[in-house]
């Protein structure tokens, strides 16, 4: 999976924290809050993400309504399971990505392992 460009992932960040869809000048109203982009600019880009299949849409009247296909979590984890696709030793990666993270996130991890294979913290099956 190719990761998105700029104003793709400004676009998708938007639709993921609005958790709705969204017209093509909502986006770039918000957008222009922080920085300058022209309305075709984003309705190209958007129109491209719709065709790669990250966004659907709907008509709303004259103007189109976007929104997500899949989740950030599920981008997320597409990019990382590629970056792992692309090691020689995948267990030596894993090894380096461990040693990198966070207590936090190792946790995180422990417990998403934990929900993968149904058991609980104690060790005992879900």
């Amino acid at each position: 999976m190719r990761r998105l460009g700029e104003l793709e992932a400004e676009i998708m960040d938007r639709l993921w924290a609005w958790r709705r869809p969204a017209t093509v000048r909502e986006i770039v109203d918000d957008i222009n809050l922080g920085r300058r982009v022209a309305y075709t600019t984003v309705m190209t880009v958007a129109d491209i993400l719709h065709r790669k299949g990250w966004l659907r849409r709907e008509k709303a009247g004259r103007a189109w309504l976007y929104e997500p296909v899949r989740t950030r979590e599920e981008y997320t984890a597409a990019l990382m399971q590629d970056a792992l696709g692309d090691s020689a030793d995948r267990p030596a990666a894993l090894l380096r990505f461990v040693e990198t993270i966070s207590d936090e996130d190792m946790e995180a991890l422990d417990a998403a392992l934990r929900a993968a294979r149904g058991t609980r913290p104690d060790g005992g099956a879900a």
